[in-house]
């Protein structure tokens, strides 16, 4: 008989598909990443508990282009600054993808709020374009020249929070009880240039990052890097103290009911 590519996979295949992906090469990625100051009150909103926020109201966004062999994938991400105890790290609220194959390992693994998108990143000479968009609309785009090189920091890890979980199959709750998960990357950076611009939030009901003000512009780089990472469940989190932000994940028709934040055009 033929090999039946759905069948039950040996343990020989299965410890070999192991050995060769923890042999994978470094892999490295352009990308841009903004950094911006705003509202206190804002963060705290969108943190699930035991998630807190830090001193200082911290948003950063992450579009790069990954280089890898075969097809390059765009990946992005807009986070907040939190704390989960004592441990400081960041918490994703939507991280677009280019290629479904970056989705599943992302969510199912580690819970990570990724969605198919579009995700550009260009550079004609000086002049960067990075940007995330999704539904026809390029919800974050940040624009600028580039102004010098900067010093190339030291290796670091850096902690992202994720909530895992599976929603209920008769449409309410969770099948249990979801768990927060810390996921160390550790970043090498091999080129890092300081870029002068700005960062543009545009309205989307679906992906509603407008809502984070651009109060304080910290710094725009433009860099390569390369990270490895793990995860670790940091604990069971209580369904009632979840659920009011299981929308943040997924494409929330209510979203559309919501009105632009007060003040924008």
């Amino acid at each position: 008989m033929a090999r039946v590519r759905y069948g039950a996979r040996s343990d020989a295949e299965a410890a070999a598909a192991r050995e060769r992906s923890a042999k994978l090469p470094d892999i490295w990625s352009t990308g841009v990443v903004a950094l911006w100051e705003t509202d206190p009150d804002v963060v705290a909103a969108v943190l699930p508990p035991p998630l807190r926020p830090t001193g200082r109201p911290l948003v950063r966004a992450t579009v790069s282009r990954v280089e890898l062999s075969g097809y390059p994938l765009g990946a992005g991400s807009v986070a907040v600054a939190a704390a989960h105890g004592d441990l400081p790290g960041w918490y994703p609220l939507v991280m677009p993808m280019t290629h479904e194959r970056a989705l599943t390992g992302g969510r199912e693994v580690f819970g990570e709020p990724k969605k198919l998108g579009e995700v550009t990143v260009e550079r004609d000479g000086p002049v960067v374009r990075a940007a995330l968009a999704r539904h026809g609309i390029a919800f974050l785009e940040v624009r600028g020249a580039v102004s010098g090189p900067l010093p190339l920091p030291d290796p670091v890890e850096k902690t992202d929070f994720y909530f895992k979980f599976l929603p209920g199959v008769d449409g309410t709750g969770f099948d249990a009880d979801p768990v927060l998960v810390h996921c160390v990357r550790r970043e090498r950076v091999r080129r890092l240039e300081r870029v002068t611009g700005d960062v543009v939030l545009r309205e989307s009901g679906y992906d509603p990052v407008a809502d984070l003000p651009v109060r304080r512009l910290l710094e725009i780089t433009l860099g390569e890097k390369t990270t490895a990472q793990r995860g670790t469940v940091a604990g069971r989190v209580r369904a009632s103290a979840l659920l009011p932000y299981v929308h943040q994940r997924y494409d929330d028709p209510l979203h559309l009911l919501d009105g632009p934040p007060e003040g924008s055009a």
